[in-house]
């Protein structure tokens, strides 16, 4: 489903001159009638080994995160802009 939101960004959306919602919804329904007519199979490329090495690297990485809470020992204050620059 997601490739097909990135058609749809992609050949629909962009550029993004729309004046109105019925501009959107008009190009939409046009873009679904021509797709509809000339239907092809996607290509995956993504295997079930990618999905599952994807799947390590993000337990990985949660793993390594660090909790994003601010600890009460840590005197660490975010940064403040200054309004004037």
């Amino acid at each position: 489903m997601e490739i097909f939101f990135s058609i749809v960004q992609r050949k629909v959306v962009s550029p993004n001159d729309f004046t109105s919602i019925d501009q959107v919804e008009d190009r939409l329904i046009a873009f679904e009638r021509r797709y509809n007519e000339t239907p092809r199979p996607f290509r995956w490329k993504f295997t079930p080994a990618d999905l599952e090495d994807l799947l390590v690297r993000i337990e990985r990485h949660e793993q390594k995160e660090p909790n994003s809470q601010q600890h009460d020992d840590c005197d660490h204050q975010p940064a403040v802009l200054d309004a004037a620059v």
